[in-house]
């Protein structure tokens, strides 16, 4: 399966949604895209809602973990929701989500992140 990545810029938030499956074989587009997304972009935080991915090995944590430590030192915030049961597990054993906060969905995490409609 491969994977489909939906950009939408909100205010100052890139949402990035991600569908199908973060692997080795899918990580340095994921990477590339929010690279220049974050670059090029007027956009102070990233929301990754994570509803329809189905599959993320370690490849995938680490272009999270990448684009967090990116975008924390241009002052912004990462957040993330609608994680299904299996990508959570992952963040739990990862520790992600000690430095990355979950909310149930986007709205939620457009909230936390202060920028509401």
């Amino acid at each position: 399966m491969s994977l489909q990545i939906e950009l939408e810029h909100y205010r100052n938030v890139l949402i990035v949604r991600l569908r199908g499956e973060l692997d080795h074989h899918t990580a340095d587009v994921v990477r590339f895209k929010m690279e220049e997304a974050i670059l090029h972009g007027n956009s102070a935080h990233i929301i990754l809602s994570l509803k329809d991915l189905q599959f993320m090995d370690s490849s995938g944590l680490g272009v999270i973990l990448g684009r967090y430590k990116q975008l924390k030192a241009r002052g912004g915030k990462m957040v993330v929701c609608d994680v299904n049961q299996s990508v959570y597990r992952l963040f739990e054993l990862s520790g992600l989500f000690k430095i990355l906060p979950i909310h149930e969905n986007e709205r939620l995490a457009l909230t936390s992140l202060e920028v509401v409609s």
